[in-house]
C-alpha cells in the first residue's frame, strides 16, 4: 500500500507533483500517456507529469533514456566518448571518459514498460523510485528525514553521484529494494527544464516507507524547533522556488 507522505508535502510547502519510476507489465493504468520524440530527453516531458500525463518508454520508443534505462546500444563506444567529452566536456580526456563509461551502471528493467509521471497508488508494487522537486530549505529537511533511521554500518542512505538525469532516476542507485536517497538534477544537460532553485531529491521504495514513518514521529526533525525557525526566516513558508517550471 503506498503509504501517505500528506503531513510532509505539506509542512514542507511542496506543491509540484511527486514523480513516480515505475517498471510495470501493463502501462493502461498509467494513461493518459505521452512517448518521447527521437532522442528528445527524458526532463523535456517535465510539463507533461504536471499535467498529469505519464511518459512511456519502451526499446521501441525511448528516447536519449534508452541507453541507460533500458540497456540498449544505438551509438558507438567511439561516438558515445566523442559525445560526452568532447560535446559535453565530461571528462577530463577521452581516456577517463572511455573508462567511466566501462564503470556506469545501468537500470535492467523486469517488465516491458518504464513509466515516469504522477504517483499512481494502485501500481505501488510496480514503483520503482519517486523523485521530489524541491527548493535547498526542502531538501535540507528531506535529507534529515532519509538518515533518521539509519545505523552507521547501514547502506549509505543518502548519495550524489555523477550520472545522467535519466540515470539518477534509477541506475545509480546501490541497490533500489534497500532505503537509499540521491541529491540529483546535476545534469547541467537536463536543467534547463527545470526551475533554476529545483533539486531532484529521488528515493527508493523502502526508503519512501521510511519517510512516511518518520514524518509520523512527533519527536522527529520534521516536528523541531529548527525547522520553525527556518520557516519563519522565509515568512512562515518554505514554498518559494519549490517546484520545476511547466
Amino acid at each position: 500500500m503506498q503509504p501517505d507522505i500528506t503531513p510532509i508535502l505539506e509542512k514542507l510547502s511542496i506543491a509540484g507533483p511527486l514523480v513516480g519510476f515505475y517498471d510495470a507489465p501493463d502501462p493502461a493504468p498509467f494513461a493518459p500517456l505521452v512517448v518521447p520524440k527521437g532522442r528528445q530527453c527524458v526532463f523535456r516531458s517535465m510539463a507533461d507529469w504536471q499535467a498529469g500525463n505519464t511518459l512511456h518508454l519502451t526499446k521501441e520508443k525511448h528516447g536519449c533514456g534508452g541507453m541507460h534505462l533500458l540497456g540498449l546500444t544505438e551509438r558507438s563506444r567511439e561516438d558515445m566518448v566523442a559525445f560526452l567529452h568532447g560535446e559535453e566536456g565530461l571528462k577530463a580526456t577521452p581516456e577517463l571518459m572511455d573508462a567511466w563509461l566501462d564503470s556506469s551502471p545501468h537500470y535492467t528493467p523486469v517488465h516491458e514498460n518504464l513509466l515516469i509521471g504522477p504517483l499512481k497508488a494502485d501500481q505501488y508494487q510496480y514503483l520503482r523510485t519517486v523523485t521530489w522537486y524541491v527548493n535547498p530549505d526542502q531538501l535540507s529537511v528531506l535529507t534529515a528525514g532519509a538518515i533518521y533511521y539509519t545505523h552507521p554500518d547501514d547502506l549509505d542512505p543518502l548519495i550524489a553521484r555523477f550520472g545522467s538525469g535519466c540515470m539518477q532516476l534509477a541506475a545509480v542507485f546501490d541497490d533500489l529494494d534497500a532505503p537509499q536517497a540521491l541529491i540529483g538534477s546535476l545534469d547541467q544537460a537536463a536543467r534547463a527544464d527545470l526551475d533554476p532553485c529545483a533539486l531532484a531529491f529521488t528515493v527508493t521504495r523502502p526508503m519512501f516507507e521510511l519517510l512516511a514513518k518518520w514524518a509520523a514521529d512527533p519527536k522527529s526533525s520534521l516536528h523541531n524547533r529548527f525547522l520553525g525557525t527556518l520557516m519563519r526566516a522565509r515568512g512562515g513558508t518554505l514554498e518559494s522556488g519549490h517546484a520545476p517550471s511547466a
